[in-house]
């Protein structure tokens, strides 16, 4: 079982920053890699990005590529998101995930935290 909590959400004005945490505990060893998506009211959840925990390798949704970071601090089970220059259509619920595989698809992920919000005003 691994336990996932976001911390760092909160209100922002468009073109802001805001870095997200996600700390995870449990049996983190059997985690691959680790991912945000985000779910806005009335709209699926969508992939942010994700990261190989081996590695740091990353993958990013089109549409925050070049604003967004995902990083990990692997010795504390902790992944980051950096989000800069931050627009209105970010406003959504950001999940921290974690599964078996590096991908954009929610049913590779196994576990998911609380979610944290995420408002971006204009």
């Amino acid at each position: 079982q691994v336990q996932l909590v976001e911390s760092g959400g909160g209100l922002v004005q468009a073109g802001g920053s805001l870095r997200l945490s996600c700390a995870a505990s449990g049996r983190t060893f059997s985690t691959y890699a680790m991912g945000w998506f985000r779910q806005a009211p009335g709209q699926e959840r969508e992939f942010v990005a994700a990261i190989r925990r081996s590695d740091g390798s990353t993958y990013y949704a089109h549409s925050v590529k070049g604003r967004f970071t995902i990083s990990r601090d692997n010795a504390k089970n902790t992944v980051y998101l950096e989000m800069n220059s931050l627009k209105p259509e970010d406003t959504a619920v950001y999940y921290c995930a974690a599964g078996s595989s590096m991908s954009g698809r929610k049913y590779d992920y196994d576990y998911w935290g609380q979610g944290t919000q995420v408002t971006v005003s204009s």
